[in-house]
């Protein structure tokens, strides 16, 4: 079945839990015993109704505090697809999880107050979509049963937000505002009564519409080795394969390869997925290739199509989201996470700071916690990379650091 990974973002009290908490009863996703909780301590709040958001909010300080403070991983799914929605907290000091659930989604949920409109969190948080190329955006306008359902609000709420669109250089990004009131269910799965002025898909109908083909990238093969697979059995006595997952464009069998860094050549001669074979496997795909010549391959490595060799570089100018307590600055040492390859950097220049409601670019020589910003790294031995416009796969990577182990940040290469 088909999956679909959805991340969400919304400021304090906008209702982002309670929507997809919403989400999961209408489509019948929570399970008796969590329903049996939330009605439980919905009662003991006080609340005459049941409060969706304590399906989400796994953390205690979160219950506590009414917010979303960690990444937080939602599955559930509908005759027709599956569905993982990324939670993220809406809170500028929590912009490096706002990075992390949207940098493998295909599809966001920005959510706006009815009754507040466009606000600055609104352009952070389209900003971090607009950055990390995510191709479909429903905005879904919330608590419209706090303004009497009034078609003028969300029609004054769409003006603000073109505003804000006409600051984003993604112009393969396509939008889609839903008027919803989460808390009642109007427009989530259902189409509101409330609101018959609007004659668009519910926020569920929306997201079944989408198909794989709305996300594909028009970009180059790349397969990272994770792990070589040599059974040693008597069956499989000289089987060799190489398992990994597939981005950008299809692999086939017969497709001439060149390994990299080797820059051994070969042809893939089988594809495999557990014990079916198949000759192609699209992008998004987790499979096992064996090539036709018996050429050393080791994890790390990765196989592109001979005529499609991405770019072999040892510096690489990225936008980096910092996610580490202490300061990048000049000099300190990493180890540069790419794909299944890591590989030891050191940071030659931290050129500059992005503001994340689309505000100037200010010259700095250091990024803390939560910033983003403009980086040129210098690699110890040379990478094969893509810019993450053309491969998100292939351009992007996590900073790790040497002493502590840490992820320290995430980048995006230009």
């Amino acid at each position: 079945m088909e999956v679909l990974k959805i991340a969400t973002a919304g400021s304090v009290d906008d209702g982002k839990s309670t929507l997809i908490g919403r989400l999961l009863y209408d489509t019948k996703s929570l399970t008796s015993d969590k329903l049996e909780a939330i009605d439980r301590v919905s009662k003991k709040n006080g609340l005459d109704y049941l409060d969706f958001s304590l399906a989400t909010d796994g953390l205690v300080a979160e219950r506590e505090q009414g917010i979303t403070i960690d990444v937080a991983h939602i599955y559930f799914s509908t005759p027709k697809k599956s569905y993982i929605i990324a939670d993220t907290p809406g809170h500028i000091e929590y912009t490096r999880n706002m990075v992390t659930g949207a940098s493998t989604s295909q599809a966001s949920i920005i959510l706006i107050d009815a009754r507040k409109g466009v606000i600055e969190q609104t352009y952070r948080h389209f900003f971090i979509n607009n950055l990390l190329r995510v191709k479909e955006v429903i905005v879904a306008i919330n608590k419209m049963d706090l303004v009497n359902y009034s078609e003028d609000v969300f029609n004054n709420i769409i003006t603000e937000f073109d505003e804000l669109r006409s600051k984003s250089d993604f112009q393969d990004q396509k939008l889609t505002f839903v008027p919803v009131s989460a808390l009642w269910g109007e427009n989530i799965a259902e189409k509101s009564t409330a609101m018959s002025w609007y004659q668009g898909q519910t926020i569920l109908e929306h997201l079944e519409d989408l198909k794989a083909e709305d996300f594909a990238e028009e970009s180059q093969a790349r397969f990272a080795v994770q792990t070589v697979i040599r059974p040693k059995t008597e069956e499989f006595h000289d089987y060799r394969g190489y398992a990994g997952k597939i981005s950008g464009n299809s692999l086939r069998v017969g497709d001439e390869v060149t390994v990299l860094p080797s820059l051994t050549t070969s042809k893939i001669k089988d594809i495999h997925f557990f014990e079916e074979t198949f000759d192609e496997a699209p992008a998004g795909s987790s499979v096992t290739i064996s090539l036709a010549d018996d050429i050393n391959v080791a994890r790390g490595d990765m196989l592109v199509k001979t005529k499609e060799v991405p770019e072999e570089t040892k510096v690489v100018d990225a936008m980096v989201c910092w996610m580490d307590n202490h300061p990048l600055v000049p000099g300190k040492k990493y180890v540069l996470q790419h794909n299944t390859n890591g590989v030891l950097a050191k940071i030659d220049k931290v050129e500059s700071h992005i503001d994340s409601n689309f505000g100037a670019e200010e010259n700095v020589t250091s990024l803390s916690l939560n910033d983003i910003g403009s980086v040129k790294i210098k690699l110890s031995k040379p990478i094969y990379v893509d810019s993450y416009n053309t491969n998100r796969t292939n351009g992007r990577f996590i900073l790790v650091d040497t002493q502590t182990n840490t992820t320290a940040g995430v980048g995006f290469i230009k």
